[in-house]
């Protein structure tokens, strides 16, 4: 009960910043440029810092072995959800210039801007390199495997399908590059604590009271730049989000029967296909993700469809309202959706 609780309160404290977001945004106080400049300081600037002070907040060699496995249970969940999805449109007779988008839309994850502050306001800094996995895996994936689907699916037969290389090693995975050489190397890590101001470290000693020793053990506080950039992440990122249902136009959105059925493909089949996977990975392969990585992982599967999906849909020639309209109504629904996947994930 106490962890349904504590989720309730995290959900709230995300819909109320989303709110606060959407009504400034709704009072006409951000001009069109404003949510641009947003999106780029949270994906180039307050994101890589995030993520580089996770790692090293949180992160020892050993933590590596266990992001491998998150790796292969992200691939397997989008490849079984793109069969799955690939039945659907098959089963359900969909016209053309609408079958990639509701393939992509059920199995592609909007991982940035809804899955990392929601991850981090319900379990802290120490799951962003968990979400960093599936981040990784739904982003190669999108721009390669997704876009071919999209393209193949143009109804005027005038687009190639071209996998987009150039998404491969986006801005906010250099966080994370950068940081493991710091992991790893111990005089490079004490080099970058001995930089309090960018930093944020402090010296303190942690006693043993098994072997009656004190070692000297750094703590990070948000003083330094680069904690108190990434920090931002969440805070932008959750206005973020209320601007852009605000620039939708929530009168404007129609549900559809197609509508429906990616959204039942995104929050429901989607995290069912995860959680199949978790679980058959710890009962049959014995391969034990601690409960934030297994949560993080169920969660990011259920965050709504990738951002980017009227972008694609327009250059490949798709139906492009529906496209808007399956972004905008799966970004409001999150808000009902995560209360959901928390109750039952506590039980």
């Amino acid at each position: 009960m106490d962890v349904f609780w504590t989720s309730v309160q995290s959900v709230l404290m995300i819909v109320i910043i989303i709110g606060i977001g959407y009504v400034a945004n709704s009072a006409g106080w951000f001009n069109d440029k404003f949510s641009g400049a947003l999106s780029k300081i949270i994906m180039r600037v307050a994101l890589p810092m995030s993520i580089f002070n996770a790692m090293i907040n949180n992160f020892k060699p050993a933590s590596f072995s266990k992001l491998g496995a998150g790796v292969i249970y992200v691939f397997l969940a989008i490849m079984i959800g793109y069969v799955l999805a690939w039945l659907l449109v098959k089963v359900l007779k969909v016209p053309k210039g609408r079958r990639g988008l509701m393939i992509t839309g059920i199995n592609f994850a909007n991982t940035v801007f809804i899955g990392m502050p929601l991850n981090v306001a319900l379990f802290g800094s120490l799951s962003q390199p968990y979400v960093l996995v599936y981040y990784i895996v739904n982003t190669a994936l999108l721009w390669t495997f997704g876009v071919w689907i999209i393209a193949s699916d143009d109804p005027t037969g005038k687009a190639d399908a071209k996998m987009d290389w150039s998404h491969l090693l986006p801005v906010p995975l250099w966080g994370f590059i950068i940081a493991i050489p710091f992991v790893f190397i111990t005089p490079l890590l004490n080099f970058y604590n001995h930089l309090p101001f960018l930093s944020g470290a402090t010296l303190g000693y942690k006693y043993d009271p098994i072997a009656h020793v004190a070692t000297q053990v750094y703590t990070y506080g948000t003083s330094g730049v680069i904690p108190a950039v990434g920090a931002l992440v969440t805070p932008l990122s959750l206005f973020y989000i209320g601007i852009m249902l605000s620039n939708y136009g929530l009168k404007q959105m129609r549900v559809d029967f197609h509508t429906i059925v990616v959204l039942a493909g995104r929050f429901i089949i989607s995290p069912i296909v995860m959680v199949i996977i978790v679980l058959i990975g710890t009962k049959v392969a014995g391969v034990h993700l601690d409960h934030v990585f297994s949560s993080t992982l169920i969660i990011q599967s259920a965050t709504p469809t990738f951002a980017v999906m009227p972008i694609l849909a327009t250059e490949y020639h798709g139906d492009v309202k529906f496209a808007t309209n399956i972004v905008a109504v799966a970004s409001v629904l999150f808000v009902v959706v995560i209360p959901v996947i928390m109750i039952l994930e506590s039980l």
